[in-house]
């Protein structure tokens, strides 16, 4: 008796896998801020009229009208002394030397007085300053963030496994000197 048992063969295809990621697409713009600045200028004012009438640099517009109030006031003065002066002679007859006095009067002028001073007077600059303002507003502007997200390609290919009989099973049999009795009488040599 000789057997063989049967041989399978397997064919084997790996499956294959692919997967790619796109990157994603994003755009961003940012917007500039705004900033707005509103500026009142600083102001400075010097005013030194009072400096300079001190040191006799004084307008001419001034010059003329402290003449106009020197003249009225000497006008004045002057009235008052001819006048005084006229009453005096009116009563030049009760005696008393009115001509001496008014000699003596006319001929000695006034006077002078002397003290120590400053030029220019103290305080005679007067200054003003207005230091202005600054306003500064701004607005933020957010940015524009826009993303187009991509999918992922994913190709899979499923692997295959064949199976065959590479060799089928076998089985010999050889018989010698057998006799097989059947039944019922039946006598066979093989």
């Amino acid at each position: 008796m000789e057997s063989s048992f049967a041989q399978t063969e397997l064919s084997v295809r790996k499956p294959v896998q692919e997967i790619q990621q796109p990157k994603a697409e994003m755009i961003i713009e940012q917007p500039k801020a705004e900033l707005i600045i509103d500026r009142t200028a600083s102001r400075l004012s010097i005013d030194q009229t009072k400096a300079r009438e001190d040191m006799d640099l004084k307008s001419v517009g001034r010059r003329i009208e402290e003449a106009a109030q020197q003249g009225y006031q000497d006008w004045l003065e002057g009235m008052a002394r001819v006048a005084q002066d006229g009453n005096e002679m009116m009563r030049i007859e009760h005696g008393g030397g009115a001509i001496v006095r008014q000699a003596k009067r006319n001929s000695e002028g006034s006077q002078d007085q002397f003290n120590i001073g400053w030029i220019p007077s103290h305080f005679s600059v007067k200054i003003d300053y207005d230091p202005g303002r600054v306003e500064i507003r701004f607005k933020e502007n957010s940015p524009n963030i826009q993303v187009q997200i991509n999918k992922p390609v994913h190709e899979y290919t499923p692997g295959s496994t064949e199976v065959n009989l590479a060799r089928y099973q076998s089985l010999k049999i050889d018989f010698e000197n057998l006799r097989h009795v059947g039944t019922g009488g039946y006598e066979q040599t093989i």
